[in-house]
C-alpha cells in the first residue's frame, strides 16, 4: 500500500499558496485493506475513505471510461493493479495531476510543474472533452489564479470550444452549475469565469442572459465604455474589490439584464430596464438553483440601482421606499450589500473606478435617522393594526426628510 498527497493541495504547496484541504490517493490496497486499518467508508460512486484521526479523504486510486453523456457518464474501475499514473490521469489539468510522495518527492508525469512555471492552465489529455463540468472548473480556476498571471492554453481552450459544440454542456445538472459558480464569486478575479465561458461559447448556453448583453450599447455620455458586456464586467470586478461577499457579486453581475430585452430601435437607451431585469433575474436564479436570499439581493439591486445613484436628487418618500422595499427596517445587513452593489455599478464604467460615491452615506444616515422608531407613544394616543403602521411610516419620513435638509444644508 503506496499513499500519496495530490492534487491542489500540491499545487498550492509549489505555488506557495496556503494548503486548506488535502486530498489522498491510496494505491495498491483493496477497499477490506484499507477499512482494516481503521478508516471509514463514505464514497458513494467510488472508494473514499476518512482517516480515523484526521478526518482527511483518502480514495483508492481508480480509472474513468466514458460510457455516457455529461459528467456522471463514467464508468468507474479500481483495483490494486491501477497505478498512480492510472489515477492522475483522469484529472483535468496539468497543475492538478501532482503527487507528492511521503518521502516528499514530487510525482509530475504530465509537467503540471512546466505548466505553473509557464502560468498555463493545460489539460492532461484529449479525454479532457469528456466531460462538461471541467468547461466549468477551467473557468474557475482562470479567475481563481488570473492574480497570479495564469492563462487558459489555446489549445485547451480549442476542446472547451469543441465540448460545447457537441452539447454536452446542456447535460449539466443545475446544482452543479451553481456550485462551481458560487466558488468563482468567492475568488480573486470572479469576472474572467464568466469572461472565459464567452470566449468558450458556453455563457450562451449556461447564462443566455448575460452573454446577450455582449455588443449592445449604453449612452456614452454616461458610459464610456458604451458596451453592455463590458461594462457588467467592469462592475464585477469593483464588487470583488469592495466585498468578499458571494452574494453581492452575484447580484452585480445581473443588475442589468434588462437591458438585454431593450428593442434595438432604443438604443442605447434603456427606459424601464431595472424592472424588466427581475422576470430575468427570477428565471436565471431558479434554473440554476441559487439561493433565495441570492435572488433577492439581485432583484433589489436590478430595481433600485439608479434610485440609489439619483440620491441627492429624491425626495424622503422615495428613500423610504427604496429602504422599505430592499427590506432594510427587515434586515439591516442587506442594506451595505446593496450598497456596496450600487458603488461598483456606478465605479464599473471606463475612467470612473476611483469616482468617489456619496450617495452610499446618504442611504446610511437616512436608514440610521429611521430605523428605531418607539412605537409606545402612538400606541398611548390609542392607535394600532394599519393606523400606527401608517403613523410609523409617517415618522420614519419627516426623519429621513430632516436628514436630507440637515445634509443639503452642509453642502
Amino acid at each position: 500500500m503506496q499513499i500519496y498527497l495530490v492534487g491542489g493541495a500540491v499545487r498550492d504547496k509549489l505555488l506557495g499558496l496556503p494548503v486548506k484541504d488535502r486530498d489522498y490517493v491510496v494505491v495498491g490496497a483493496t477497499p477490506e485493506e484499507i477499512e482494516a486499518k481503521g478508516f471509514k467508508a463514505v464514497g458513494r460512486d467510488f472508494p473514499v475513505y476518512l482517516h480515523p484521526d484526521t478526518g482527511e479523504e483518502y480514495a483508492l486510486a481508480r480509472t474513468e471510461r466514458k460510457s455516457g453523456r455529461g459528467y456522471k457518464g463514467f464508468k468507474v474501475e479500481f483495483s490494486k493493479d491501477i497505478t498512480l499514473e492510472d489515477d492522475l490521469i483522469r484529472r483535468d489539468l496539468t497543475i492538478n495531476a501532482l503527487a507528492q510522495s511521503e518521502d516528499g518527492s514530487i510525482i509530475d508525469p504530465f509537467g503540471g510543474q512546466d505548466d505553473i512555471k509557464r502560468k498555463k492552465l493545460r489539460h492532461i489529455s484529449p479525454a479532457f472533452a469528456e466531460d462538461p463540468l471541467r468547461v466549468l472548473r477551467v473557468a474557475r480556476f482562470a479567475a481563481r489564479f488570473h492574480y497570479l498571471g495564469f492563462e487558459v492554453a489555446p489549445d485547451t481552450l480549442a476542446l472547451m470550444t469543441e465540448l460545447i459544440n457537441q452539447g454536452e454542456m446542456e447535460y449539466l445538472t443545475p446544482e452543479r452549475v451553481w456550485t462551481e459558480t458560487h466558488k468563482a464569486l468567492s475568488t480573486p478575479s470572479p469576472q474572467l469565469y464568466f469572461e472565459v465561458l464567452r470566449e468558450c461559447g458556453a455563457l450562451k448556453v449556461i447564462f443566455p442572459e448575460l452573454d446577450c448583453l455582449w455588443g449592445i450599447p449604453n449612452p456614452e455620455k454616461w458610459h464610456p465604455e458604451i458596451d453592455t458586456g463590458v461594462h457588467t464586467m467592469m462592475v464585477l470586478e469593483q464588487a470583488a474589490k469592495k466585498s468578499e461577499q458571494p452574494m453581492v457579486r452575484f447580484a452585480a453581475v445581473l443588475h442589468d439584464l434588462g437591458k438585454g430585452v431593450t428593442p434595438s430601435e432604443q438604443w442605447p437607451q434603456h427606459r424601464g430596464h431595472e424592472e424588466s431585469g427581475v422576470p430575468l433575474i427570477k428565471s436565471l436564479c431558479r434554473r440554476i438553483k441559487a439561493p433565495k436570499d441570492y435572488e433577492n439581493l439581485a432583484i433589489q439591486v436590478s430595481r433600485f440601482h439608479l434610485h440609489s445613484h439619483k440620491m441627492f436628487e429624491l425626495k424622503a418618500k422615495t428613500v423610504y421606499k427604496v429602504l422599505k422595499s430592499i427590506g432594510a427596517y427587515r434586515q439591516g445587513t442587506i442594506l451595505e450589500q446593496f450598497i456596496i452593489a450600487c458603488e461598483a455599478d456606478f465605479n464599473g464604467r471606463l475612467g470612473l473606478e476611483q469616482d468617489p460615491y456619496p450617495q452610499a452615506q446618504l442611504l446610511r444616515q437616512s436608514y440610521e435617522a429611521s430605523k428605531n422608531i418607539d412605537a409606545k407613544p402612538l400606541m398611548d394616543k390609542g392607535l394600532e393594526g394599519a393606523k400606527l403602521g401608517q403613523a410609523i411610516e409617517r415618522e420614519r419620513i419627516s426623519r429621513i426628510k430632516e436628514t436630507l435638509e440637515s445634509i443639503k444644508a452642509a453642502n
